[in-house]
């Protein structure tokens, strides 16, 4: 498929999505944030794909936020249409039946700070850049970045950094567990690749499933978390990936999984 704001291809089992608006630093307008909502509900159905790395164009951001040309025309009504659109993508995103990584190679401000959040890993390059200076624009973050935020750090530090704007470096951002690992700049996509590679590599299945598991502890108790693990284990039983998987361990050898 063809696309005008963002770069899609498919090497070895990994799509790479690459965000491709350089000359405005990667901004999320309206028209970028459709082709995104295809890109991925093209990347479910696919089975060739078992995992995503989400980049930006160029050397100076990852996504330096929404395009502010789109949000100086909303009103109250359109604001929540606004926010309840990008919303939904990056639900689709953090709840894809598969693993993305967010390749942070610049700026990830306001909606590129919120779209790397909803990646399930974050690396970043040395020349990153992580922020939700919404405020400084008089609204809040609306793409998810108050409620990610706040999960992924804790709500102390999440409401320093919205209600100051503050911008932080890639160093500080892995200290307080926004991101999993910072990379020299011309490591970040061989690295990334390389996570991406071992990944694949394990029975997608089981992947799949513990994704399912991970990303269910933000709407589960402990107590009905510990019950949909123990189905999702039970479905993973039942496969012969992972009959495969252990008879592969007692006969010493390297699995061969084969989706099923």
């Amino acid at each position: 498929m063809n696309y005008q704001n963002i770069l899609f291809e498919v090497k070895n089992r990994i799509a790479f999505v690459t965000i491709n608006r350089p000359d405005k630093l990667n901004a999320l307008n309206h028209d970028t944030l459709t082709e995104l909502k295809s890109c991925f509900e093209l990347i479910r159905n696919d089975n060739e794909i078992n995992i995503v790395i989400i980049t930006g164009a160029g050397e100076k951001a990852f996504v330096a936020g929404a395009d502010i040309s789109e949000l100086n025309k909303l009103n109250e009504a359109d604001g929540k249409a606004f926010s309840e659109f990008g919303q939904e993508i990056f639900n689709q995103i953090e709840n894809l039946n598969k693993p993305v990584i967010a390749a942070v190679n610049g700026f990830a401000l306001g909606g590129g700070c919120e779209l790397a959040m909803a990646c399930h890993i974050r690396l970043a390059s040395e020349k990153a850049k992580f922020g939700q200076p919404e405020v400084n624009l008089g609204i809040i973050p609306g793409y998810g970045g108050t409620q990610r935020l706040a999960r992924l750090v804790n709500t102390c530090r999440a409401a320093e950094l919205v209600l100051t704007g503050d911008i932080i470096d890639a160093n500080e951002a892995y200290r307080i567990g926004l991101v999993n690992k910072v990379y020299a700049p011309e490591e970040l996509m061989s690295k990334a690749v390389e996570l991406a590679e071992k990944i694949s590599s394990k029975g997608q299945i089981a992947v799949e499933l513990s994704l399912k598991a991970i990303v269910s502890t933000d709407d589960l108790s402990e107590t009905d978390g510990l019950k949909y693990e123990a189905d999702l284990f039970g479905k993973c039983c039942g496969t012969d990936d992972f009959k495969e998987g252990t008879s592969a361990f007692l006969e010493k050898r390297k699995p061969e999984f084969k989706k099923k």
